[in-house]
């Protein structure tokens, strides 16, 4: 059974699902953009019997708390210093990771900070190299070297309901994609100064890109058990970028599914078999 719990991460909102048993193998579920921890609603119960899960909503994604843009600092170092800290307030002292998309960046720092706390990793078309970022980056990087008010402002199609329901349905078979999340997604984009803490989310992104050398000598030095399990039509992070985490880790588990980027909307019993195969 999952449950639906809010955790006071020293004055900030964290809204989490959790499930399985306490003392059972820790995996903490880290989403991606435009998402929440619902994504996972599929895969949680079918890892439930085997780990005891936490999957968090992002700080400004969900239901956890958006504060101000004049309150809080919206970077992936910021988001990382708040979800290391809800770990320890859920008393997740040693974990898996399992990072998609967003999730990947802030699970990364969590692991270079902590290496002793990380059991194992399952990145789902979550990147660290750039040979994995495809050609829709082009955009955002013009706002990294350039951000200018019109370079912001090309990117707010991305935040059309259109625009995120695509990111579900390309390259997957899209029949079979729920419209619940991405509905979800859009719903909660209508908050007041959504948009604008995406935007400054995308310019910060950058700051992932010059992390991969960090984040790459981790795997080097410390070669956690690693299953990349990747969507391999993915229009944001190709499957280059998967096969490369076996250069850092040559143990590495790379498998790679026939569907796009929101890879659980289509095959999460493909993907849960793959990480209790992995795991267990």
């Amino acid at each position: 059974m999952t449950t639906y719990r809010n955790a006071d991460v020293d004055g900030f909102n964290i809204f989490y699902r959790e499930a399985g048993t306490p003392g059972a193998p820790k995996l903490l579920l880290l989403h991606g953009f435009p998402s929440s921890s619902h994504m996972f609603r599929d895969l949680i119960p079918r890892l439930a019997g085997r780990f005891h899960i936490v999957a968090p909503d992002l700080p400004g994604f969900g239901r956890s708390d958006m504060p101000s843009r004049e309150k809080f600092s919206y970077t992936f170092d910021h988001i990382a210093q708040i979800i290391d800290r809800f770990t320890e307030v859920v008393g997740f002292d040693r974990y898996a990771l399992y990072v998609f998309d967003y999730g990947a960046p802030t699970g990364f720092r969590l692991a270079v900070k902590h290496p002793e706390r990380i059991s194992a990793i399952i990145s789902q078309n979550g990147n660290a190299y750039e040979e994995g970022l495809s050609d829709g980056w082009s955009p955002i990087r013009a706002y990294w070297h350039d951000p200018s008010p019109a370079n912001r402002e090309a990117l707010r199609p991305t935040f059309k309901p259109d625009a995120i329901a695509w990111q579900y349905t390309h390259g997957a078979p899209a029949d079979l994609v729920s419209p619940d999340g991405h509905s979800l997604d859009s719903f909660y984009f209508g908050r007041p100064d959504a948009e604008e803490v995406q935007l400054d989310l995308f310019g910060d992104y950058k700051s992932n890109v010059a992390l991969y050398p960090a984040f790459q000598a981790y795997f080097r030095t410390h070669k956690p058990p690693f299953l990349a399990v990747w969507g391999k039509n993915d229009p944001f992070f190709l499957p280059p970028g998967a096969e490369a985490f076996k250069r850092d880790m040559p143990d590495a588990v790379v498998r790679f599914i026939d569907t796009g980027h929101f890879a659980l909307e289509t095959h999460a019993d493909e993907i849960a078999k793959a990480i209790l195969d992995f795991l267990c």
